[in-house]
């Protein structure tokens, strides 16, 4: 029996449910019973009343969501590794330090942080929501962590000041976008749209025909009338383009904008998790319930 018939035996017998980010290998994404981004992968678990074993192929904090917002079931990350690395760069003392020099900012974080840190938000947003979250806010000047990108893109569509915290969070992958290389593919395919993600630079956003979340480019590629797309993310959301866009061509941005956190999750990770119900997610019971309230005031909003 090969590996992926064993996993998906193993899934049925465990009544469990696999879930898949947008940027995950192709063979995992085409292994999960739902693929897309973090918040919508948790919510999907959340309403599957029948599964009692989630196992979220992604990063940590998406395994932590997934926990927070499924309390009655055991969430698994098959591969301890797979840590966020924006997710890591703000702390808790950063955000109290922050609130201590300006208190009558409300602090709303991008889901990609940490449940500590979510226990410390007014409201948590996706970059899909980010701007409907802070448009909402009865406030002018806003604290948002943890990446400054994201935090420059809402300010620009809100006209709100926002401060970023930390300083400078970043997603490493985003970064590696850069116009120069868009353009010399401009070149070559002058019909292209240009597709990036909010975490990219402003400069990179500037030469972008559409930003949005991955799920929202997925989006934005299925219902154009384009057939050609450089796309300005994460290298895995490539597998779930052409395959929900066949005939149409797509090109990243820049070949080498590869996640190693994203690509831990292997198929041989993914069942021995499954079978060990290995690297179970533990979020502490009073930081989960301050988080969930963060996180639950983001669906009221949106």
């Amino acid at each position: 029996m090969d590996l992926n018939k064993k996993i998906l035996q193993l899934k049925k017998e465990k009544k469990a449910v696999i879930l898949a980010h947008n940027y995950q290998r192709p063979e995992i994404q085409d292994i999960a019973d739902y693929t897309g981004d973090s918040i919508e992968l948790s919510r999907k678990a959340s309403q599957e009343k029948d599964a009692e074993l989630i196992v979220f192929s992604a990063v940590d904090f998406m395994a932590e969501s997934a926990a927070i917002l499924n309390p009655a079931k055991k969430v698994l990350l098959p591969s301890l590794g797979a840590r966020c690395p924006m997710a890591q760069m703000l702390t808790v003392d950063e955000i109290l330090r922050a609130k201590k020099q300006h208190p009558k900012a409300p602090v709303v974080l991008y889901v990609n942080t940490l449940a500590v840190c979510k226990a410390e938000a007014d409201v948590c947003c996706t970059s899909a929501n980010a701007v409907e979250v802070v448009k909402s806010l009865d406030a002018d000047t806003v604290l948002f962590g943890p990446d400054k990108n994201l935090a420059e893109y809402v300010s620009e569509k809100t006209g709100k000041k926002l401060i970023p915290i930390p300083e400078n969070g970043f997603c490493p992958t985003h970064l590696l976008f850069q116009p120069e290389d868009v353009k010399v593919l401009k070149m070559e395919h002058p019909n292209a749209a240009v597709i990036v993600h909010p975490e990219c630079s402003r400069e990179m956003r500037q030469v972008a025909d559409y930003i949005g979340s991955t799920s929202k480019l997925c989006k934005y590629a299925k219902e154009s009338d384009i057939q050609e797309f450089i796309v300005g993310t994460e290298e895995g959301i490539l597998h779930r383009l052409h395959k929900e866009n066949r005939g149409k061509k797509f090109y990243l941005a820049y070949e080498d904008a590869i996640c190693p956190n994203m690509k831990l999750t292997t198929l041989e990770r993914l069942y021995t998790s499954l079978k060990e119900e290995k690297h179970v997610v533990h979020v502490p019971k009073v930081v989960a319930e301050k988080a969930r309230a963060s996180l639950e005031r983001m669906f009221q909003i949106s």
